[in-house]
């Protein structure tokens, strides 16, 4: 295990539930389009910030080149699906991101409604950082384990980025308090949700 992975240090309350990856392993075709279309929307989720936030400009030159990295990862499934002879489906209802977008606070200033879009991309981070751990210690299919790993290292990445970030528009203090909400609610999430093997969160 790569330590700087770790939960504890990615801050995340709840480890995902050991049946998640038992059963994603017969769905890996579902897996493999769902984690296509959350490349999609983390590469739109970066060209909204920098469009809704343009006078941002350590923000825009540090979220500039993640766009590009997460429309090659959404490349490049669409790759492992075609070798697989695998089809690209319809996007599903991405309930994980639904309830999170629940706990970001309307209102506050500029940078307060910055950090928190800042938060919740690194918590998505963070938890598909854990998620593709668990692929690449888990699955059978070698080119998919060293694929996971690839991306895990990848998503660890671009999850600093995004609280580095935070932390130059808001108070470290605020920011911390704030990510630690988040964190637990998070949490009470995943309780909430079935445990799905055809989605990735």
């Amino acid at each position: 295990m790569n330590e700087e992975l770790s939960n504890h240090l990615l801050g995340l309350q709840l480890p995902t539930d050991p049946r998640w990856v038992n059963i994603a392993q017969m769905n890996i075709e579902d897996i493999l389009v769902d984690h296509a279309y959350c490349e999609q929307k983390a590469a739109s989720s970066c060209i909204s910030l920098i469009v809704l936030f343009p006078e941002k400009t350590e923000m825009v030159e540090m979220i500039t080149p993640v766009v590009a990295e997460e429309w090659n990862h959404f490349e490049r499934v669409l790759e492992q699906l075609k070798k697989r002879g695998m089809s690209f489906g319809q996007a599903r209802k991405d309930e994980y991101v639904i309830q999170l977008q629940k706990v970001v606070k309307k209102g506050g200033s500029r940078d307060q409604q910055l950090v928190e879009r800042l938060l919740m991309n690194a918590l998505i981070e963070a938890r598909s950082c854990e998620r593709f751990k668990i692929l690449s210690q888990n699955i059978q299919d070698q080119e998919l384990k060293n694929f996971y790993y690839e991306l895990m290292v990848s998503e660890a990445g671009h999850y600093k980025n995004f609280i580095s970030l935070a932390k130059i528009y808001m108070p470290e203090e605020y920011v911390l308090s704030r990510w630690k909400e988040f964190l637990i609610e998070e949490a009470n999430i995943l309780k909430s949700l079935e445990v799905r093997g055809d989605r990735m969160h």
